[in-house]
């Protein structure tokens, strides 16, 4: 592992109770250079600034590591990483804590992700000492026409159901997370002595999508994992359906791996749960379809009153829970042929997972 550019502060004498933690930063970045300024920017204009940027340039193409070294963060390029994010995630953290407090804070956000303002002070004042780490809401960049429109909507419904959980965070986004150095020291324990799976590493390299692997590892340690309010993030929407679909592969596929990882316990279950409740829904909304389609083949006066009621309790469900995405959204949400055929495109994401998981069927992920 080469050098960074500049030495972070070298490891501190031990400090008094009353000390405040000292906050870091690590941003992994792989060819990131039209977004990491935004992104640091957004690092130094928290109303609590974490004291260090660090960014690890990851097999870098282009200039990411120049542009974050003038925007003031320290830059550690990897050396010989096979294992993506999460190989650049461990080089960082290995990098990092050794000059760290069990009692500091290690801010974890992606390179295309901007902080609401807030989210430092938030996240750091809900590090209850049963909490083990603190997750962003997301939502999605503007732009990207139809298929961005669509991202956000989903984001939206996904932050609500968060608030109607009471926080509660099923997955420590990737976009930005606040953990302890404390709670980072054990998992990384927990691994080497077998409690967790993952090695030895902070993070797993085994897996597809390090975020949930990692949420699974901290609640499996006995802590909570929470999103409060106040924690918003706002990251980059899939512009093309290509990506999107890589992009839906890897993160289904990621679960699925996850939960063969880790097995049925009283953590993962309802994990488990929601995993058979969306190959339930699959399975209602292809009915719901060919039924219709069957009912419309026979005219249209032949659609019943309950099914025109169902159709519409569709459509209210859609509206209702796109509020706070916007009017425009509402309206969108309210044709629901759209969003069917979105739908559709999730649920394709599903099967075809699915049928790659139960054959243990590699693949190769591309950058989205």
């Amino acid at each position: 592992m080469s050098r960074p550019s500049a030495t972070p502060s070298q490891p501190r004498p031990a400090r008094g109770v009353g000390t405040a933690p000292r906050i870091v930063a690590l941003v992994p970045a792989h060819n990131e250079q039209d977004r990491i300024e935004a992104a640091l920017t957004a690092l130094r204009d928290q109303t609590l600034p974490p004291e260090t940027i660090l960014v690890v340039a990851d097999n870098c193409s282009d200039d990411t590591a120049q542009v974050a070294a003038d925007a003031g963060a320290l830059v550690l390029h990897t050396s010989g990483n096979t294992h993506k994010k999460a190989g650049a995630l461990n080089q960082g953290l290995n990098y990092l804590i050794p000059t760290l407090d069990a009692r500091d804070l290690i801010l974890i956000q992606d390179a295309d992700t901007l902080l609401n303002p807030g989210f430092v002070a938030h996240a750091a004042a809900a590090l209850h000492p049963t909490v083990g780490a603190v997750g962003g809401i997301f939502y999605g960049d503007p732009g990207g026409g139809l298929l961005g429109t669509l991202q956000r909507i989903e984001f939206h419904r996904y932050a609500r159901e968060i608030s109607r959980r009471n926080h509660r965070a099923d997955v420590l986004t990737g976009t930005a997370t606040l953990f302890r150095t404390a709670t980072l020291h054990r998992l990384k324990e927990a691994r080497a002595d077998g409690r967790l799976p993952g090695g030895t590493s902070y993070y797993s390299p085994a897996s597809l999508t390090e975020d949930d692997e990692i949420t699974k590892a901290v609640r499996t340690l006995g802590y909570r994992t929470i999103s409060p309010k106040g924690c918003a993030v706002t990251t980059e929407v899939m512009t093309s359906l290509p990506k999107l679909w890589h992009q839906r592969l890897r993160w289904q596929r990621g679960a699925l791996e996850n939960l063969r990882h880790y097995g049925l316990t009283p953590i993962t279950w309802p994990y488990f749960a929601r995993q058979a409740a969306m190959g339930l829904s699959v399975i209602a909304l292809l009915l719901y379809l060919v039924f219709t389609a069957w009912m419309l083949c026979r005219g249209v006066p032949a659609l019943s009153p309950l099914w025109i009621a169902v159709g519409l309790l569709f459509v209210v469900e859609k509206t209702v829970t796109a509020r706070g995405a916007g009017p425009r959204c509402q309206l969108l949400a309210a044709l629901l042929v759209v969003e069917l055929a979105y739908d559709l495109f999730q649920h394709t994401v599903y099967l075809r997972c699915l049928y790659d998981f139960t054959r243990r069927r590699r693949e190769r992920w591309p950058l989205t």
